[in-house]
């Protein structure tokens, strides 16, 4: 590495982490070229043309383009209809958004993957006591736990639905923090098929936040209902400024839709204020990045393990999203991972993170991320509570060669930490 000060055992341990992993790298690229292609015909349909690109102001009424975004998001997630919006103000936001637009009181969601994300507890009810949450609403929020491998528990979740007939069935893809797996399209499809065999009237809901187009395989092709994410992870490829999806069946999106707006008005009102050219661009570039990200949380995972830490996935594992856990072991080498993390950042490579309090999260949390727009995890991120085990969840990297070199930083300092 000519421009940077690595040791000699971290350039040696990445060529090999680069051989080992070489297979899996090459069935990312097939990945990548799939949903590229596939994204390329969803414009197509959509018609996409220049003067979509043209701001709207008011209430927004007839903005072809926005309405073109949604039918592009539809055509690359399989829905029937989708509410793509910069006023999604995060994936939390789009997922709060979701339930309430769908649930109703009385009515009871069912988690058959354990404990939500941190972020949407608060909006559940589980923790925070903030006004306006489901159950101040009187809506019931249930869980099933996991096996203690972190996997779902597919007897008692299907016990669970046959006997609580749930309005919703709730799935979080991804891992959040916790140790667990994120579910690939299979053990989605399987919850599916469990579900409607035994409560056919459920809607199944994912939230799918950083597992957009990592597989060929959409969640809505194979027995899900209805899904939302954040368009600064996977699908906004890097670009889109700020924003969300909700993607589905055609009259679920239209309930959210009444929820983000207003009953009748629903997706035909919006003004765009001139952001609709940054999230198409965002949207073409969104398979690109997501396997770019892909690849370097594959190199992150064949890198570490071989400096022996416990990784999870292994390097040559399946994958449902672009997340990487790192198992380190304590809170120094966690802080030292992540300023190395940062000092492969093309922004703020100077800042040295450090752990402090964050709104939605009961622990300390310290996050690393030079990033050109503010707590884009799609740009090569690193983040963790202060707590046991002291695991870092890394993600993102908009191209391969700058998140390999972010992700032989963060091994370059814990190593040269922890020999002081």
């Amino acid at each position: 590495m000519k421009f940077f000060d690595i040791d000699e055992k971290i350039l040696h341990a990445s060529e090999k982490a680069m051989e080992l992993c070489a297979d899996r790298l090459k069935e990312i690229d097939e990945i990548q070229e799939y949903n590229q292609i596939k994204m390329i015909k969803a414009f197509q349909n959509a018609g996409v043309r220049e003067s979509y690109f043209n701001a709207s102001t008011g209430y927004g009424y007839d903005d072809f383009g926005r309405d073109a975004l949604d039918r592009v998001y539809a055509y690359a997630f399989d829905a029937e209809d989708a509410l793509v919006r910069h006023n999604f103000v995060s994936g939390t936001h789009a997922l709060t958004v979701a339930l309430f637009g769908m649930l109703r009181p009385g009515d009871t969601a069912l988690c058959v993957t354990g404990m939500p994300y941190d972020t949407i507890r608060s909006a559940i009810g589980i923790e925070g006591g903030y006004p306006g949450s489901l159950k101040d609403f009187n809506i019931n929020f249930e869980i099933t736990d996991l096996l203690p491998d972190g996997t779902a528990d597919y007897e008692a979740l299907k016990k669970d639905i046959a006997e609580k007939q749930p309005k919703m069935v709730y799935i979080q893809r991804s891992r959040g923090y916790s140790l667990r797996p994120t579910l690939t399209w299979r053990e989605i499809k399987k919850i599916c098929d469990i579900s409607k065999s035994v409560s056919p009237k459920s809607i199944i809901m994912l939230d799918n936040c950083y597992g957009e187009f990592i597989e060929k395989v959409e969640p809505l092709s194979v027995g899900v209902d209805i899904m939302a994410g954040s368009l600064i992870k996977n699908p906004g490829g890097g670009i889109s400024p700020t924003g969300g999806y909700i993607a589905g069946k055609s009259e679920l999106v239209e309930m959210c839709a009444y929820r983000l707006t207003t009953p009748g008005t629903g997706k035909e009102i919006g003004a765009t204020l001139g952001v609709n050219r940054e999230l198409f661009l965002g949207a073409y570039n969104a398979p690109h990045a997501a396997g770019e990200a892909l690849k370097t949380a594959v190199f992150a995972s064949a890198l570490f393990e071989i400096l022996g830490f416990e990784t999870n996935p292994k390097y040559n594992d399946d994958r449902g999203d672009i997340i990487q856990l790192i198992m380190l072991g304590d809170e120094q080498k966690l802080i030292s991972f992540c300023g190395g993390i940062q000092s492969g950042s093309a922004v703020d490579s100077f800042v040295q993170p450090v752990p402090s309090d964050m709104p939605g999260y009961e622990s300390q949390v310290i996050m690393a991320a030079g990033a050109f727009t503010l707590g884009s995890s799609i740009e090569l991120s690193a983040d963790a509570p202060l707590r046991e085990p002291y695991a870092v969840w890394m993600q993102g990297g908009l191209n391969f060669h700058s998140g390999k070199l972010g992700v032989m930083l963060a091994a370059d300092k814990v190593i040269k930490d922890l020999n002081k």
